[in-house]
């Protein structure tokens, strides 16, 4: 009988030794939560897996480009970066200061497309007609950047970003008027004749690549000579409206 109370401790203490192996199976689950925090952290630190900030612009670029400016929400902008759905908003505020800042390197983009059309050495008019082919070039391959960045109404012109690269992209374009015409532009005031010019270089290049992008020249493109395309026609169109020198 005195045995008996030691049976009954061993039979414990085994059944202790049984149990140990069902609580090191539930070791797990503490891991499995850290994992889970530290998933929620890294998607609200700012430069989780490198600068936050440009993963996301580049991540609305892809989504704008794919699906348009109607899809371009910051819910799918977070789950094209891989981040939380707050992310988007902990940087821009909301989807008009993404798209702000989206629109801001496309001008950036498109500004150094259009310097480096300038930069050869040919002649103004031939300048010109660079600038205005490299004009239609970046739309086709930027179509949803491009609508975006004359989509006033969806921007706010006034963040420092996107008023600093538009601002610069009109310079461009009235300086370049202004070498034809042997104008200087002017940050304050332009001269009718200069701003008249600007006007119709704007509008014949942007009204050109819009009909382009919306597929409305489709039925003229098809008729044209074999060997043409829609490089030969706007060179043709932008050579049957630039100034010609005068002549004998």
């Amino acid at each position: 009988m005195a045995r008996t109370p030691s049976i009954g401790r061993t039979a414990v203490r085994r059944d202790s030794k049984v149990a140990a192996p069902a609580r090191a199976g539930r070791k797990p689950a503490p891991p499995r939560k850290t994992r889970t925090r530290d998933a929620k952290a890294s998607e609200t630190t700012p430069y989780h897996h490198g600068d936050l900030h440009d993963a996301l612009l580049k991540a609305a670029e892809t989504v704008l480009e794919r699906d348009g400016l109607g899809g371009l929400t910051l819910r799918a902008v977070a789950r094209e970066a891989g981040v939380s759905h707050a992310a988007p908003t902990h940087h821009f505020g909301d989807l008009t200061g993404l798209v702000s800042e989206l629109a801001a390197i496309g001008f950036r983009q498109f500004n150094l497309a259009m310097a480096a059309a300038g930069a050869i050495d040919t002649p103004p008019m031939f300048k010109a007609l660079a600038r205005a082919k490299a004009y239609v070039a970046y739309a086709q391959a930027h179509p949803g950047m491009y609508g975006l960045m004359f989509r006033t109404e969806r921007l706010d012109m006034t963040r420092p970003s996107l008023h600093e690269a538009a601002s610069a992209s009109f310079a461009g374009l009235a300086g370049a008027v202004g070498v034809s015409l042997q104008q200087q532009a002017s940050d304050e005031a332009l001269s009718l004749e200069h701003a008249a010019a600007i006007a119709r270089a704007w509008s014949l290049v942007h009204g050109f690549t819009t009909l382009l992008l919306d597929g409305r020249l489709n039925d003229i493109l098809k008729r044209l000579p074999k060997g043409n395309d829609v490089e030969t026609l706007l060179d043709a169109m932008l050579r049957s409206t630039v100034a010609r020198p005068p002549g004998p």
